[in-house]
């Protein structure tokens, strides 16, 4: 089940906390709770994945964005994600997020996220976020100026930039039935 609860939780910690500026770093707390493991007693690696948007929404309502969206009618969609598994996490252990705004280009925002154990990094993943309306995919440009942020879209870091322009080259959609050209 979705973690609704943690994740109201969270965005009404980042409610009362001082606004971001565009780049900068939005840190919270989380722990590993049983909800969350695998077999193994460990954090699941799907359960990561959603356990990242406890970051990434209440960073976007720290910098501003959230009534933006509303009054356009606009949503936010994760539209890809590369993630490193370093490290496991346990049941029970607690843990710093890390979630910024890497950047932008014409179609996608790029969400650096990071969680860390005891000062050491065990998982970090990059997400490409589509802000959509009822006809597609809006330019980020558009949400960043309608919040008030005059910074210039900076030029994507490079392996932000490699990455992009591989997903663009990657076949959609996939074709059915075939893995690396072999029939299966």
């Amino acid at each position: 089940m979705y973690p609704f609860l943690r994740l109201y939780r969270q965005v009404h910690k980042a409610r009362r906390m001082p606004a971001l500026g565009l780049f900068d770093a939005h840190r919270s707390v989380l722990h590993c709770w049983p909800q969350d493991i695998d077999p193994w007693v460990e954090l699941n690696n799907g359960r990561t994945l959603t356990l990242f948007d406890l970051g990434r929404v209440p960073m976007i309502t720290r910098l501003g964005l959230r009534p933006h969206l509303n009054a356009n009618g606009w949503s936010m969609a994760v539209a890809g994600a590369s993630v490193r598994y370093r490290r496991r996490v346990k049941m029970f252990d607690r843990l710093e997020m890390i979630s910024r705004l890497a950047g932008w280009d014409d179609k996608f925002l790029y969400i650096d996220q990071s969680l860390w154990r005891a000062g050491e990094c065990t998982t970090q993943v990059l997400n490409r976020t589509a802000v959509t309306s009822g006809s597609g995919i809006i330019a980020p440009e558009r949400l960043i100026r309608s919040a008030g942020f005059t910074e210039p879209q900076p030029e994507l870091p490079g392996w932000i930039a490699a990455w992009a322009r591989a997903e663009a080259e990657r076949p959609w959609p996939p074709e059915a039935g075939r893995i690396a050209g072999n029939n299966v």
